[in-house]
């Protein structure tokens, strides 16, 4: 299991902080100035805050870095009484900003961390200022969502696996065992960065699968997808007009295997027509891994030179 002043050898040094507003105990990295702009940082399936390490440490001398992680990953607790649904996180992430009071977000959303930052986006559109996605969905209404889901679905080998595993039985039994298949998972993602895998790397991924009752989070997500029970946030008329005029970043990796840029960027791009988008070639569904530096020269222009327009 990871304990929480685990730093894997120096490649995580960041101060943990936990809270329990959303009634688990709920790990985050909380770095920068406190009256610095706030970067809100959210992952997918099945990573956690270290998918963030390179960005955090490259915007933490100016700005608020928080970086939580969902329900069930990374340091956070995996309650067994709890759900797992998409909803619940949203429901998880809105008591967390609201408990630190967070306004001007910029968000940052990777993989299911863009749903999740999307129906916080519905809820509170005026703590939003910007939002940069990276190889993470944004889901917010549009009238072709679940025609791309389902598009997407179809060529992906992850969904594929996920229907069929939800089929035969074996989803929750091999899901469960991701503390010895992580690697495999990652792999059969999108990840293309091979030389940077060590036994910390692989640790800092894996340890917090050690048993089937630690995967609830992971089973959960993928789960979800098969009964039908992840609910995507609608935003209202007035929650839609804001965040459409909201400055936005599309980075995606070209090899991502899960996502597939030609069905989520145009999704991205009917949300915010003028936004400029990247593909980036030779790199994965996780981005942040195999492209860091590309990814931190597109950010930090980005958010420099992009105004806030809210108290």
């Amino acid at each position: 299991m990871i304990l929480p002043n685990d730093h894997f050898n120096g490649t995580f040094p960041y101060t943990p902080a936990f809270t329990e507003t959303a009634g688990f105990k709920m790990h985050y990295v909380d770095e920068g100035p406190r009256d610095g702009e706030v970067v809100l940082c959210l992952h997918g399936e099945p990573s956690w805050g270290y998918l963030f390490r390179h960005l955090i440490q490259t915007l933490r001398a100016t700005h608020r870095v928080v970086v939580p992680d969902h329900m069930g990953f990374g340091k956070s607790a995996t309650p067994q009484d709890r759900t797992y649904w998409l909803q619940d996180h949203i429901d998880n992430l809105e008591r967390f900003i609201l408990t630190l009071d967070l306004h001007r977000i910029t968000l940052v959303m990777h993989d299911f961390g863009g749903p999740v930052g999307m129906g916080l986006a519905a809820r509170h559109p005026d703590r939003v200022a910007r939002l940069i996605s990276t190889n993470g969905p944004t889901p917010f209404g549009q009238v072709d969502l679940f025609d791309r889901l389902g598009a997407n679905a179809s060529v992906s080998p992850w969904f594929q696996w996920i229907a069929k595993a939800g089929a035969d039985g074996s989803l929750e039994s091999v899901l469960g065992q991701l503390g010895f298949n992580m690697l495999s998972t990652l792999k059969l993602n999108g990840f293309e960065r091979h030389h940077v895998i060590s036994d910390t790397w692989l640790a800092a991924y894996s340890a917090h699968f050690v048993k089937v009752a630690d995967c609830l989070g992971a089973i959960g997500w993928a789960k979800g997808f098969v009964t039908g029970d992840h609910r995507f946030e609608i935003p209202g008329t007035e929650a839609e007009r804001i965040i459409r005029g909201r400055p936005a970043l599309a980075i995606w990796g070209a090899a991502d295997r899960t996502l597939h840029a030609d069905h989520f960027l145009p999704l991205f791009s009917g949300l915010f027509p003028d936004a400029p988008t990247h593909r980036l070639t030779g790199v994965g569904h996780y981005c942040l891994e195999d492209a860091p530096n590309d990814i931190a020269k597109l950010v930090v222009p980005f958010i420099q030179q992009t105004r806030i327009s809210i108290a």
